[in-house]
């Protein structure tokens, strides 16, 4: 069968079940690993940009860099961990100027100096197809602070951060991760479920729904638009990297007060609330974001 009559979602399903389980791992956005006696989590991710699929053969190759550091540290941010060090792997044509990796590598270091994140190493490797960038990011995360998906419960009140759609007029290339948002979150209040919005909203929110056991509500209207977006952007372009959140509706109000004054300049907004799920499905149709392979 052809990947792109599977997808995404069911082809990633199909290789885990292949995976040796382990009650240490714990994964979703990042990979989550503990180590008997640590005081803290081991979080893992990698990530990758791919030319003709992430970004153009014309675009500002510093651009490219800070897009390929600061998509996997948008799902730390979905775990709510700190990142710390990171290895690059590059794979280009041969005919690549040198100017070209150098500019690249200056949007890696600008991205990751913004995280204190150090580069310690990587690989790179000829290619006679498009150039890809990926980036590996190891860092740690609190036990009491940890956050995947699977947690939501029914009642919950769904949040996101920042405005959503309209990503292709440049914001998927100068995008800064929720990190710091996301510590803040799981310091004062328990967060039950939460991953970044890099698929759109779409195709997201099933996800975290699903991982939770759950379905869910959303009232279109209340979406935060982004200048020069609609309601069908917001839901199906992609590429935000804002966080999408579930929290007791007890909290609403001390959540809404309390972000105001941290960050004033950040909209917050309720967009509907996690439901029972119905008939194996996470209830309310959305117009899908964007799917891999498809």
């Amino acid at each position: 069968m052809k990947l792109r009559r599977v997808g995404e979602d069911a082809l990633l399903a199909s290789l885990l079940r292949q995976l040796p389980g382990s009650r240490k791992l714990i994964g979703d956005d990042c990979a989550v690993v503990e180590f008997p006696g640590a005081k803290n989590l081991l979080v893992l991710k990698t990530d990758c940009v791919v030319e003709k699929i992430h970004f153009t053969s014309a675009t500002d190759p510093e651009l490219v860099g800070w897009k390929a550091m600061m998509r996997p540290l948008s799902d730390f941010a979905a775990v709510s961990a700190t990142p710390q060090f990171a290895l690059i792997t590059l794979i280009v044509p041969a005919a690549r100027s040198t100017t070209w990796v150098h500019k690249l590598y200056r949007g890696l270091k600008r991205a990751a100096a913004r995280f204190d994140v150090a580069i310690v190493g990587g690989e790179t490797s000829a290619t006679r197809g498009a150039a890809v960038v990926s980036v590996s990011i190891s860092g740690v995360v609190e036990k009491n602070r940890s956050v995947s998906r699977a947690g939501g419960k029914r009642g919950d009140d769904l949040f996101v951060t920042g405005r959503l759609g309209g990503s292709l007029r440049g914001k998927h290339l100068r995008f800064v991760p929720r990190i710091e948002e996301s510590r803040w979150l799981t310091k004062h209040f328990r967060v039950h479920a939460m991953m970044d919005l890099s698929d759109g909203l779409g195709a997201d929110l099933p996800r975290l729904a699903k991982a939770s056991g759950l379905g869910f509500k959303i009232d279109k209207d209340a979406l935060p638009l982004a200048p020069g977006a609609k309601i069908d952007n917001a839901i199906s372009d992609g590429e935000d990297y804002e966080l999408l959140f579930a929290v007791s509706p007890r909290d609403r109000a001390r959540l809404e007060r309390s972000w105001r004054k941290k960050f004033s300049k950040l909209p917050l907004t309720r967009i509907g609330s996690l439901t029972q799920r119905l008939n194996n499905s996470t209830s309310q149709l959305l117009r899908r974001g964007y799917v891999h392979f498809q």
